[in-house]
């Protein structure tokens, strides 16, 4: 029994509790895209709109973006090349299949830690 009328939570069987869906956001379809996306939901064993609302959220919150990945990855081959060069010393092409195998196996953390540095730095704004 809830103690508070207006309490902003049900309770979802084996005592999960999650917030009252209150909102909706709604989209026009063909009647071919709402087949698909009802064959979709259906092979998930969900139903269209909660399987809308799964896709929705998750990319919604998705921090990895290629394009973005793939800009910091050539940021780190340029900046990693460009000091040695600076310095006067020769690169091999031994060197560069190293750095570049590098960049490859880092580049994904790499663009986690810059763009948390660019959701950090917005907090503080």
């Amino acid at each position: 029994m809830q103690s508070q009328p207006n309490i902003i939570t049900q309770r979802m069987g084996r005592g999960k509790i999650r917030d009252r869906r209150s909102r909706s956001l709604g989209t026009k379809l063909t009647i071919q895209e709402e087949r698909e996306l009802a064959r979709a939901a259906e092979a998930n064993g969900k139903s269209a709109s909660e399987w809308a609302r799964d896709v929705l959220l998750r990319e919604a919150r998705r921090t990895d973006d290629a394009v973005f990945t793939e800009l910091v990855a050539t940021r780190m081959l340029l900046v990693n090349l460009i000091k040695p060069l600076i310095l006067g010393e020769k690169v091999s092409p031994t060197w560069i299949t190293e750095a570049m195998t590098m960049v490859r196996k880092e580049k994904h953390r790499a663009a986690q830690d810059v763009m948390q540095q660019y959701t950090q730095d917005a907090g503080k704004e």
